[in-house]
């Protein structure tokens, strides 16, 4: 179920890029949010009274993160290939897994996944595009805060009513810019069948994949099998963008991958390891 829902979330992005030249990038990402939005809200039929401030507080932020996420995402692979900007995208995750850990073998892991990003270096990140790199960062921010809001918002809504209300308003957020990059090719029905299959494979699929996933294995498992993102990514850039690495940019994504699952390993360690008395 998690390689399944993997591979939807890459190959839904390579669909995604598919799409910017006729939607713009801002339209690509209205139409994934705006379509997940509506098919959450009709699935979940979310309700709005019984919450406190602090609830819409976290659900904003969570909002906030899923926007901006997707963006950045979005612009940097629409600039750079998919593998390279998912191993720089990841790097987020992997900064925050070190930071709870807060073990000397963390850091070394750490130090693996900057060499891994220095190799991918090597090949010049200006054959990448330094924006690109730059949103794949900010990417990875974005993703550091959204699995942080996602465990609080699941602590104060049932089901996927968070994700729901969550995805509305990050829908709501990127819209005017949608509108004004795709304009009306976004009402084409050609357009809005391909942006329902986006919305499904990038972020319906997968999620209910994932939810399914985490009610049979542990945490821990299920973080070191996203792991596998970067190289998932890559495969679906090569078969389905026709984009073609170096060996050393392979290296250096396989570097990423292992960081990944060294740093996701020592802190399930840490968090398993009882408190002295």
């Amino acid at each position: 179920m998690v390689l399944g829902g993997a591979l939807s979330v890459q190959f839904g992005s390579a669909v995604a890029a598919l799409l910017f030249p006729r939607t713009g990038v801002a339209g690509a990402v209205t139409l994934r949010l705006t379509i997940s939005a509506v098919l959450l809200l009709v699935v979940c039929r979310p309700r709005l009274r019984g919450y406190d401030r602090g609830a819409w507080v976290t659900a904003g932020a969570f909002g906030l993160a899923l926007a901006g996420m997707n963006s950045l995402f979005y612009q940097a692979i629409e600039r750079i290939p998919l593998g390279p900007a998912v191993t720089l995208e990841v790097l987020g995750p992997l900064a925050l897994s070190v930071f709870t850990a807060r073990r000397l073998a963390s850091w070394c892991w750490a130090g693996l996944a900057l060499a891994g990003v220095a190799l991918l270096g090597q090949g010049g990140f200006d054959r990448l595009n330094p924006a690109g790199v730059a949103f794949a960062f900010g990417a990875g921010a974005m993703w550091a805060a959204y699995i942080v809001l996602s465990a609080r918002v699941g602590g104060r809504f049932p089901g996927a009513d968070g994700l729901a209300l969550a995805l509305t308003l990050a829908a709501l957020l990127t819209l005017p810019l949608g509108i004004i990059d795709g304009g009306a090719v976004l009402l084409e029905p050609a357009m809005l069948a391909l942006g329902t299959a986006l919305a499904v494979l990038a972020s319906g699929l997968p999620y209910t994949l994932e939810l399914l996933a985490l009610r049979r294995m542990p945490t821990a498992t299920f973080a070191v099998l996203m792991s596998l993102g970067p190289a998932i990514a890559t495969l679906a850039g090569w078969l389905v963008l026709r984009q073609a690495l170096t060996l050393l940019e392979c290296a250096a994504i396989v570097l990423v991958i292992a960081a990944s699952i060294g740093a996701v390993r020592v802190s399930a360690a840490a968090a398993a390891r009882p408190e002295p008395r």
